[in-house]
Formats: structure tokens, sequence, C-alpha cells
């Protein structure tokens, strides 16, 4: 198994959801794509920003749910891929030993977001679905250098202002 983390949710040419899955370590030089619906895609990517709903989602509810049953969600698996369908296993802690759920790896992912909990994925499945990754490094990179371009600029801005350009 190897650790993944998401590294983002994106849309392909067919205007599909897809969540992009990159290993933690090296030597690793692929992601993985897996095609997710619309609902899903927003419940990521609300897990991983931080963001608070005001109303519960289904993830919060299961882990909610996991959390009143004195378990924990321990790890989420992405296991296997049988013609271009995925297949994931959450596992959990509980008071009576280690449980595996079957599950979709997009709600998965959800739950492992907001449980702070790690995600893997089967050699073999990163081996056959992976694509090479030819993005992510040089979007880390560029993120880094337009974070750094927009501080300096911002500190420029208060070097320079003065009380007087707010006044109306």
């Amino acid at each position: 198994m190897v650790r993944v983390r998401v590294l983002g949710v994106a849309l392909d040419p067919a205007q599909e959801h897809v969540i992009l899955l990159k290993p933690v370590v090296r030597p690793w030089d692929r992601i993985l794509p897996v095609w997710i619906g619309a609902q899903e895609a927003t419940a990521i990517l609300v897990a991983v920003q931080g963001a608070p709903s005001p109303r519960p989602l289904a993830h919060e509810l299961m882990l909610s749910i996991v959390d009143e049953l004195s378990a924990r969600v321990e790890r989420v698996e992405v296991t296997r891929v049988d013609d271009g369908t995925f297949y994931a296993a959450v596992t959990l802690d509980t008071p009576r030993g280690a449980r595996v759920v079957d599950a979709r790896p997009s709600d998965a992912i959800a739950l492992a977001s907001r449980a702070d909990a790690p995600i893997f994925v089967a050699d073999e499945v990163l081996a056959v679905a992976g694509i090479l990754d030819t993005v992510s490094e040089e979007s880390d990179e560029a993120s880094a250098r337009d974070e750094e371009s927009r501080i300096a600029e911002f500190r420029s801005f208060l070097d320079e202002v003065e009380p007087e350009d707010f006044e109306d």
C-alpha cells in the first residue's frame, strides 16, 4: 500500500469531477485520478479545506456515528480497480476490535479527510490506473512562487499606503 494525499479535485475535458491522489513519499511518479460525482467532489473539497457547513453533511454524520460508538477511522484504502470501477475499504478501530467496511472511494476519502485518517492506495491500483505526474511538482512550485509574489506585492502596498488614501 502507498500512502497518498488529496492533491485536488478537478474537472476533466468532459466536465466530469475527478479527485487526484498523490503519493506522499517518492519514488512514485504517478498520481491516481478517481472519477466521482459532483456532490462527492463538493464533500471532499469542504473536508480538505476545513470549511464549516451550516448543517451536517452525510460524511459528517458518518463521523459523528463513528464517534458515538467509541470508534475511530483508522485508515482508508483504495483496494482495487475493476473495469474502471474503484473499490475502497474503511478500517475502523472499535471497542470490539478492527472492523473493515466496504465503501465507495469518494465516500471513504471524504470520511478520511474529516477524520484526519491516512489514505492508502494498493500498489497495483496505482501502477495500473495511475497516470504520469507531470503537473503537481510544477504546480506546487508555481503556487509557492505566486504566493511569494502576492506577499511581496502586499508588503509593497503596506509600505506605500497612507491613512489619507482611505478617506472619502
